[in-house]
């Protein structure tokens, strides 16, 4: 019934997230943090590539994992345009298993958070902290739920429309249908819909989840699956304690 960025979802993301779009300073946050690496790079969960090819233009060694085929195939795309090349592996991040141990693995933009079930979550963190080497770090985004000002009310629908550059039109509607504070998790349906020449030609459902964790909460995690040396900064300031609840907040921490 539910697509996982799917087709639809894939192209919406491309569009709106095209490749070297900084989200709030991101991309340049990383490409800093990052910059010292000489060994191989993982990123968690790439999508179309919006992060992983600043990185490779930047001269690092970065490797991807996602589990939409859909996205993967967009990021290909992206990167035969740049002629770069880059090994993608299509898998889930709860139980991964790659040819390669990293230097450090970055999950950009609250990609952590949309791992539903935490269980799951800590499986991801031990599946991340096995393919580090020693002393690798791991680089993770959260935000909390005030963080992107929608309306989290049950029932509420959100809706955005995209002109494609070849003039197909995308609509993204998103309705909130669960929301439960005391265990930290929403979820949306997200419909998308395809239109040429005022013609329907394609739909898409998307069962989106988000689960949320404060502050203390994932350094504990990170505590518990082994990491050590965690710093906990601010919209993309290094070493910035969190102040606020709209804040988005990286850890870096070491195996």
């Amino acid at each position: 019934m539910f697509s996982y960025y799917g087709e639809l979802s894939a192209e919406v993301y491309d569009f709106t997230k095209p490749v070297g779009h900084s989200i709030n300073g991101d991309i340049e946050y990383y490409r800093e943090r990052l910059h010292t690496c000489s060994g191989r790079i993982l990123e968690a969960g790439i999508g179309t590539g919006r992060m992983l090819i600043p990185l490779l233009e930047a001269g690092m060694k970065v490797d991807g994992i996602d589990y939409s085929a859909e996205m993967l195939a967009v990021c290909r795309t992206r990167m035969a345009e740049r002629n770069l090349h880059a090994e993608l592996y299509e898998g889930n991040l709860q139980q991964f298993s790659l040819p390669h141990n990293y230097e450090a693995i970055i999950m950009p933009a609250g990609t952590f958070l949309l791992i539903e079930k935490r269980e799951e979550s800590i499986h991801a963190l031990k599946c991340i902290y096995k393919h580090l080497v020693p002393g690798g770090r791991f680089i993770v985004d959260i935000f909390l739920p005030d963080y992107s000002g929608i309306d989290f009310s049950i029932g509420n629908v959100h809706t955005t429309t995209h002109v494609l550059p070849y003039g197909d039109l995308i609509t993204m509607e998103q309705k909130v249908v669960e929301v439960d504070f005391l265990h930290q998790h929403q979820v949306s349906y997200l419909k998308y819909e395809k239109w040429r020449e005022g013609k329907l030609i394609q739909t898409e459902l998307q069962r989106f989840a988000l689960r949320w964790y404060g502050v203390e909460e994932l350094k504990l995690l990170l505590e518990s699956v082994g990491f050590n040396d965690i710093v906990c900064s601010a919209d993309y300031e290094f070493g910035a304690k969190p102040a606020r609840e709209t804040q988005m907040f990286t850890f870096e921490a070491r195996k």
